[in-house]
């Protein structure tokens, strides 16, 4: 059972911090404005708009706006400002100390999958797969989802069925993320232990071939076997080659795990979509997939 960080109050402070790719005040200015909306209070790190090449200023720049978050006790939340690429750069430059014996929720997705990880697997601490600052404005329901997670209002979730959807129940905790984060995370101090959990999965922009390979690398080591279910949200904009891969993502997934007895759900809305909900990872959720829907249910 993960520890859960304290729920938000307003009046609280959180931190906006930019671990991966630029971004500049412009584009974080209606976000702020939204959380603010909220009755919170909003602080960004001296380094935030700072740019080198695509990134949100140099590894020890953004490490050290994402330290003075983690260490600062007046704030109560850390929101990833977006994804990209670059937090896999400043993770083993973090020191997680003082997060631990004071957890704080951290915010995000795609990217930002391998805070999650890193702070689920190794401190067993929940976090918050959710829409990111660049993206508030996108979707009402998914940035409402977010501010009903931080404040700790009940979470649950109905989803249409899918077609290739394998109908059962299941209970455990949550983990997971963006597909090639898990696969690039593996055998490193953020991999996943996934026996008995309920993994989530999504992805964009790759090959069709990409997410075979990626999906053969999660069933050869092991971490697709002793599932307790599979969630499996957007793939979006997936790409193939002249000469077709012949399945779409959704069933190169449900190929990897046919040799096993789980539920699987397709089509759940989180990942890079607009209606991209909130969810909790390394928190238990009951699943139920049947002939007429999905049911999500955070404990």
């Amino acid at each position: 059972m993960s520890v859960i960080p304290p729920y938000l109050q307003k009046g609280d402070t959180v931190a906006i911090v930019a671990t991966a790719r630029k971004i500049s005040m412009e584009e974080l200015q209606p976000a702020i404005d939204i959380i603010n909306a909220w009755g919170l209070k909003v602080v960004l790190p001296k380094n935030i708009f700072c740019a080198d090449n695509q990134f949100a200023g140099t590894d020890e720049e953004r490490a050290a706006d994402m330290q003075s978050a983690l260490d600062d006790s007046s704030i109560k939340a850390v929101i990833c400002a977006r994804g990209g690429y670059g937090t896999v750069r400043i993770i083993d430059k973090l020191d997680f100390s003082t997060f631990v014996k004071h957890p704080k929720w951290i915010v995000g997705y795609s990217d930002i999958t391998v805070l999650h990880q890193h702070v689920n697997q190794n401190f067993g601490i929940a976090s918050l797969h959710a829409t990111m600052p660049i993206n508030f404005t996108k979707n009402e329901e998914a940035t409402e989802s977010l501010r009903k997670a931080l404040f700790g209002e009940a979470l649950s979730y109905t989803v249409p069925t899918h077609t290739i959807n394998r109908i059962g129940e299941a209970s455990g905790e949550l983990i997971g993320g963006n597909l090639s984060l898990i696969y690039a995370l593996c055998g490193s101090k953020s991999d996943i232990d996934t026996k008995g959990k309920i993994l989530f999965i999504e992805d964009l922009d790759e090959y069709l071939y990409h997410i075979d390979r990626m999906m053969m690398n999660l069933k050869r080591s092991g971490k697709l076997q002793y599932l307790a279910g599979l969630i499996v949200g957007g793939m979006s904009d997936m790409k193939d080659n002249t000469i077709p891969f012949g399945k779409t993502a959704e069933e190169i997934i449900l190929d990897a795990v046919k040799g096993y007895n789980y539920p699987v759900c397709f089509g759940f809305p989180a990942g890079h979509i607009d209606r991209n909900i909130a969810i909790v990872m390394g928190k238990e959720i009951k699943l139920e997939v049947n002939k007429n829907g999905v049911k999500c249910l955070f404990q």
